[in-house]
């Protein structure tokens, strides 16, 4: 993908949505697009991976691994990401990504990206900010999944 169409499809997609000109520009030079085929696992429970992703299209399983089971735990689709532990360094994976048909992203090395923030503190704060929201809907999703699980008749209300 050129650097204009990056900085295109970057400008459109909802976590990069009021971010200055100069910082989009930023991140599309820091871009890969990516695509992934139905039911690819993107990573793993625990792995270490260096991978933040925008959904530009698809759908992606967030799933946790629980002892004889998988449990999704959210659907993500277009312009929503996953990865986001990739951005705060040294960490493992603390859930599973599964495209969930044909997927295309925008993908970045979380390390990359952590020192783009680094060395612009504008810009830092800008993604940190959005990452924190994506950490919160996340914990969200992991919340009504264990009430759906664990309420006697699956969470429903008579």
């Amino acid at each position: 993908m050129e650097m204009r169409q990056l900085i295109e499809a970057l400008g459109t997609h909802p976590f990069v949505r009021g971010l200055a000109p100069h910082h989009i520009e930023k991140l599309a030079g820091l871009a890969t697009e990516v695509r992934y085929q139905d039911d690819q696992i993107i990573f793993r429970q625990a792995d270490v991976s260096n991978l933040f992703c925008l959904v530009v299209s698809g759908k992606i399983g967030i799933e946790v691994n629980a002892p004889g089971r998988t449990i999704r735990i959210q659907t993500i689709g277009e312009g929503e990401t996953f990865g986001w532990s990739s951005v705060l360094g040294g960490r493992d994976k603390q859930f599973q990504a599964r495209a969930l048909g044909s997927v295309r992203g925008l993908a970045f090395d979380g390390a990359e990206l952590r020192a783009a923030c680094e060395a612009d503190c504008g810009l830092g704060y800008a993604v940190m900010h959005r990452l924190l929201r994506v950490v919160a809907d996340r914990l969200q999703a992991m919340r009504l999944q264990l009430i759906d699980v664990y309420t006697p008749g699956g969470g429903k209300q008579a």
